[in-house]
């Protein structure tokens, strides 16, 4: 599963790719592929705090404006989402961007799985900016919700800050790292996109994921 989405980000072409590793299996995996893989301490707190080690170790003079936090368990991802996500970052002033795909499939809306993200839409519905992240259902009213899509774009700088930061109240409570940004007064903007690629988080989610690649 590594393997393929690391495939998947270099077919998308928006820079060098890196797997941040903590188990030596999966960089093994990776640079049997023909990959590049970085180790990771084990007891990092979050995906974020990965990256941020992970940056520091190949890029020690700071040449990197721009990282993309993408988790391995998303091996139908479309490649050209990865280029939507950077280009919302640097198309904007935000401090971090993301990505959001409509639905108005009620189940999801009552899911707390999966997560919503209420947005402040500009550019005809392209682009818009984080207001909240919430496992419930939100907002309320008529019109389609936002199924967030867990893919971060960071500036440099505003990865060094948010690694440093404790974690907040709403963080703690929605069991969401990104309110930490937003209760710090970071901005996050988001980019729309059509689909959403499926997360493996169970035995069922593996076996519809398998089903893509048979």
């Amino acid at each position: 599963m590594i393997v393929q989405v690391w495939r998947r980000a270099i077919e998308a072409d928006v820079g060098r790719v890196v797997v941040a590793a903590a188990d030596r299996v999966i960089a093994d995996a990776v640079e049997e592929a023909g990959g590049e893989a970085v180790m990771t301490d084990h007891d990092l707190r979050s995906g974020s705090d990965r990256v941020h080690q992970a940056l520091a170790r190949i890029d020690r003079a700071d040449d990197i404006d721009v990282v993309v936090n993408l988790q391995g368990d998303l091996p139908t991802l479309q490649p050209r989402d990865l280029g939507r996500v950077v280009a919302t970052l640097t198309g904007s002033g935000a401090d971090v961007a993301t990505l959001a795909a409509p639905t108005m499939d009620e189940s999801e809306a009552r899911d707390p799985n999966v997560v919503k993200v209420v947005v402040a839409w500009s550019d005809g519905e392209e682009t818009g900016r984080a207001l909240c992240f919430t496992r419930a259902r939100a907002p309320w009213g008529e019109g389609p919700l936002w199924h967030h899509v867990g893919i971060y774009a960071y500036r440099r700088e505003a990865l060094e800050l948010f690694v440093t930061l404790p974690a907040s109240a709403l963080e703690r409570r929605e069991r969401l790292e990104q309110m930490r940004a937003l209760e710090a007064g970071m901005s996050i903007a988001v980019g729309r996109v059509d689909s959403v690629p499926v997360g493996v988080d169970t035995p069922r989610d593996l076996e519809q994921a398998r089903s893509f690649f048979r």
